[in-house]
This record gives C-alpha cells, sequence and structure tokens, in this order.
C-alpha cells in the first residue's frame, strides 16, 4: 500500500527526474589530445554537469577527426562524441545541451582553436567565441551559437 509519504516522495522524484536536462542519459567520450590539459579540464567540467564520460588519447588526429566528419579548419585539442554528435573543442555546454534536446539535423558543433575563457580554457562567461555547427543542414559551417553574447542563441 502507497502512504501519503511513499506517494509525495515519488512525485518529488518525478519532478527532480523531468527537470534534468538531457544530459542525464548522455554518456561522453572525450578524444583528448596526448598531455593536453585543458582536454581534461573539459571533460571534468562535464563530470560536474552530471555527465558520465570516458577520456581517451587521440591516436591519429587528424584521421580521427576526418573519420568523425569534422572539417579541417574547425579543428581543436579534442574531440566529444555524445548521442550520434561530434561536439570539437571547448564547446560551452548551454548550445552542447540544447543540440542533446533539439536533436537539428546537423553533424555537430565545434569551436575551432581554443579561445580564452572557454570552457576548460578559464571559464569565463564573458569571452567572445563562436560556436560553428557542421555537417546536415549546417553544410560546411554555419555560427549556431555567439558565446558571451545577451543572447546568444540569436545568430
Amino acid at each position: 500500500m502507497i502512504t501519503r509519504r511513499h506517494f509525495t516522495t515519488l512525485s518529488a522524484s518525478a519532478l527532480v527526474m523531468a527537470a534534468l536536462p538531457a544530459r542525464a542519459g548522455a554518456p561522453m567520450r572525450v578524444l583528448a589530445s596526448p598531455g593536453c590539459g585543458c582536454c581534461h579540464a573539459w571533460a571534468d567540467l562535464a563530470r560536474a554537469r552530471g555527465y558520465t564520460v570516458t577520456v581517451e588519447e587521440l591516436t591519429d588526429p587528424e584521421a580521427q577527426k576526418s573519420e568523425r566528419g569534422i572539417p579541417l579548419e574547425l579543428a581543436s585539442c579534442h574531440t566529444i562524441e555524445a548521442a550520434g554528435y561530434v561536439f570539437e573543442g571547448h564547446v560551452p555546454f548551454e548550445a552542447l545541451e540544447a543540440v542533446l534536446k533539439d536533436r537539428p539535423d546537423i553533424t555537430g558543433l565545434a569551436v575551432p582553436g581554443m579561445p580564452m575563457g572557454s570552457p576548460g580554457m578559464g571559464d569565463d562567461p564573458s569571452a567572445r567565441f563562436d560556436v560553428i555547427a557542421f555537417g546536415g543542414e549546417a553544410g560546411t559551417g554555419m555560427v549556431y551559437y555567439r558565446a558571451g553574447t545577451v543572447q546568444p542563441f540569436d545568430t
């Protein structure tokens, strides 16, 4: 028999679970450049947000990125695989989570290079840089998110 206390506990648990973002069910595989501390810093931030993260070292970065459809001009130090998408470099979690939630017809997102202030590179929310969508409807690349702006999804 379910008591009022059990019902209240179950109801509260259901509300909490419903409020969890897409990340709760999205394990991530991070392919990191050998010896790169910022790759591991990004992975640590992902873990702190509730993701299950495994980290492996890239053995042939150019080939491994090409295999995943990442244009080499958008390359960075690490590649993330999650829920059928590819995220290249220091992608902000707000942009990554929007992709995981909305499931757009793209291969993934990229932050070319290693912009200072991006996640894993200082974590400054006011840092300005573009996040580029690529593949699928985004073609060879289009701005998806403008970090450090008041309305980052207005591109």
